[in-house]
């Protein structure tokens, strides 16, 4: 049976929080030998010490399962580097502004990476008083359609979700507005400047 967690992440983060085996087993309430045996391979924490392990590491579930630990480095938190995550089991759509671990139904998403609009997803942008008006060419089918729009600034995004048989279309306050994000459920998600 293949380990679910390696003893070297459990390792590897024991000596960067600078904690002996002793001190980690005694967190856990575990033997110090457990430990040992979780780092040399001989064996595997029981299920139910998953959340506390990475609890105590000041990690994510999943971020200790994978081995690999997000560091965001984004902090200045500008709305320009918006990501995307859109789960292809329920459409759920999860917005960020820098390096995350999300997962949906059991799957890890990954962020959509924006394409310029094309003529198949083409964009119509109207002023009307202080909103602009968007509209993309696209059919709005059960099987393809646009799920989302958000316009972002440097200081906020505002997202509209949009449903199958409905319309492509939605309204943003302009102020600041840069940039429209867009999403097509075959296609993937687009951009358009403004």
């Amino acid at each position: 049976m293949d380990q679910y967690i390696t003893g070297a992440a459990i390792k590897q983060l024991r000596e960067q929080k600078k904690m002996t085996q002793s001190e980690l087993a005694s967190e856990l309430g575990v033997s110090d030998k457990s430990v040992s045996k979780w780092e040399t391979g001989r064996g595997y924490p029981d299920i139910t010490l998953l959340e506390p392990i990475a609890q105590t590491f000041g990690i994510s579930i999943a971020e200790l399962l994978s081995g690999n630990r997000i560091q965001n480095a984004n902090v200045s938190a500008n709305m320009m580097r918006s990501r995307f995550y859109v789960c292809s089991v329920c459409g759920n759509v999860i917005h960020g502004m820098g390096e995350a671990l999300i997962c949906c139904h059991g799957i890890q998403l990954m962020p959509e990476e924006a394409e310029p609009s094309d003529d198949d997803h083409k964009v119509i942008v109207e002023m009307v008083e202080d909103e602009y008006y968007v509209r993309i060419e696209h059919e709005m089918k059960k099987t393809h359609y646009i799920s989302f729009m958000a316009a972002a600034s440097s200081d906020k995004c505002e997202l509209v979700k949009l449903y199958p048989e409905g319309n492509a279309e939605a309204r943003f306050k302009i102020r600041g507005v840069r940039k429209l994000f867009f999403h097509c459920n075959r296609d993937g998600l687009y951009f358009y400047d403004f």
